[in-house]
């Protein structure tokens, strides 16, 4: 191993490399080990080790070379960071084991293409040098977050929530933390390539992320914190969508909130109430009559037929909701984004055969897509910004619902993945979205992890996972909005974009020495 990477980083060497099978086979390690770095593990340093090794991989490789490295590194990160997907296909959507693998694999291999086709763009059109790797990264990125409806996962940003390079995100959101991570791990190999340069740059991100930390964006308001308390049920997949468990569902839950009202606040999860709107209106009733009496406001998930815009559509109206009733409070959110597997089935019918059990399911099929641009929730005369679920994993849609709000809340059901990394990486992108826009975020779910975070994206409080709780704090409004929230993404792709087009206008070009060009 010591051989190769010597001639890895050797110019000396770039005759004589090794054959393609061992770079192959370290960006497949490299890739795999990356979700380490990421809760609930926290090795942070990974984040800085696993692009480094596919940035070293990579070097004087030709563009076909570096389509296959960047390939293996894409598999080994899905195949791994993702595999807590397997809970949900396997376990709750009564695939077998065999066949849940393959499908992870070949996810893995659909995501593992837009590295393979990075790091192809990389060695076909741009220098060797960090100042492209890095912006390439960075906007792969971000097309994560939209392509085919998007997969925002496994960031390199993530690995440094409540960590020193944290505090780029209220200037350039978490694509700037990831910018900073993945040129800090090119250079790193820069210099080990005995680039002594490197160092300078290097030494500036990092005096550049001290400097950031003094900045304050944000302040509180001179109001009253408000009391909030917020309820977890621990209802199992499983049980949460029989006919005959939905009456128990609600009883847990009302139980659990028999002692929170007179609070300011009270929070049930996602698809805490497990039927539609239209078949439970005496119970929204009597909620929303208690929520008033004792000077509580009431904001809970809920599946939502819009019979009004069924009429208009043609077709059933279905949307993941959150409702606000109760004192002083009002409002609905529909959800905006969908994620495939996760919101619908996309082609439900070829594929009943692969995931039986989870075409019946209401909280997975047929649900639309929430118009944009939606007003927040109104909570005692405040704004309440609102995510559902994997919505706090886009980073411009979290922003564009914190504008204008004063706080922000979501609200989840991770039943799906529990014993896995899945929702404590969930919750690591909360934090992050509050650290980008300045703003408390308070999570409730329902089987974990509950939280009140703070605007620095800090976990206050958090309720024990898979267990019924309470978790109760306060929330105090903030005012004012972070260089990202007025910006968004915009500075730092624009940067990137800069970055390539330097490069590809610099690139090295072949010079013709044949007997006919000196003719």
């Amino acid at each position: 191993m010591r051989t190769y990477f010597n001639k890895l980083l050797n110019p000396s060497e770039q005759q004589k490399q090794l054959p393609l099978i061992y770079p192959l086979l370290i960006s497949l390690f490299s890739g795999a080990i990356f979700s380490f770095a990421l809760a609930p593990y926290y090795y942070w340093w990974l984040a800085l080790l696993s692009p480094a090794l596919l940035y070293a991989c990579l070097r004087k490789r030709s563009a076909r070379q570096a389509f296959g490295i960047g390939w293996a590194y894409g598999f080994g990160l899905w195949f791994v960071g993702a595999f807590w997907l397997y809970t949900s296909i396997h376990v709750y959507g009564d695939t077998g084991a065999a066949l849940s693998v393959v499908m992870i694999a070949i996810m893995a291999l659909a995501m593992g293409l837009f590295t393979a086709v990075q790091t192809w763009l990389y060695r076909r059109f741009f220098p060797e040098t960090p100042l492209t790797f890095a912006p390439l990264w960075i906007l792969f990125e971000w097309a994560k977050t939209w392509v085919f409806t998007g997969f925002p996962w496994l960031f390199a940003g993530y690995a440094f929530t409540e960590r020193y390079l944290d505090s780029y995100a209220p200037l350039f959101g978490v694509f700037g933390v990831s910018f900073a991570v993945i040129l800090l791990a090119c250079a790193l190999v820069e210099i080990l390539n005995k680039k002594v340069f490197w160092i300078v740059p290097s030494a500036l991100l990092l005096l550049g992320a001290w400097g950031a930390a003094q900045l304050d964006f944000v302040q509180p308001k001179a109001e009253k914190p408000l009391s909030v308390s917020l309820i977890q049920g621990n209802i199992p997949q499983d049980l949460k969508w029989l006919t005959e468990y939905q009456i128990k569902t609600l009883m847990i839950y009302a139980q659990l909130s028999r002692t929170e009202w007179g609070r300011d606040l009270i929070v049930w999860p996602e698809s805490s109430i497990p039927l539609f709107q239209s078949d439970i209106e005496p119970f929204l009733d009597a909620m929303k009559a208690q929520a008033e009496k004792s000077g509580t406001a009431w904001v809970t998930g809920i599946p939502y037929w819009d019979q009004a815009e069924s009429k208009i559509q043609g077709q059933p109206m279905y949307y993941n909701s959150i409702m606000a009733l109760g004192d002083e409070s009002e409002g609905l959110y529909k959800k905006q984004r969908l994620v495939p597997f996760g919101e619908y089935i996309p082609l439900s019918g070829m594929l009943s055969w692969v995931l039986p059990a989870l075409q019946n399911d209401p909280s997975v099929s047929g649900f639309s897509r929430g118009a944009s641009g939606q007003k927040p929730l109104l909570i005692k005369k405040h704004d309440l910004g609102s995510a559902i679920c994997y919505e706090v994993a886009y980073p411009n849609l979290t922003r564009r619902n914190a504008r204008q709000s004063d706080f922000l809340v979501t609200v989840s059901n991770d039943a799906w993945f529990t014993g896995t990394a899945g929702p404590w990486q969930h919750l690591q992108m909360v934090q992050m979205r509050a650290k980008e826009n300045g703003r408390w975020f308070i999570r409730a779910t329902n089987t974990g992890v509950t939280a009140f975070i703070d605007h620095n994206g800090h976990i206050v409080k958090q309720a024990p996972i898979d267990r019924k709780a309470v978790l109760r704090g306060e929330l105090p409004a903030m005012q004012g909005e972070t260089l990202y929230m007025r910006l968004s993404d915009w500075p730092v792709l624009g940067f990137s974009a800069l970055l390539l087009l330097l490069g590809w206008f610099y690139r090295p070009r072949k010079v013709d020495v044949s007997f006919k060009s000196r003719r």
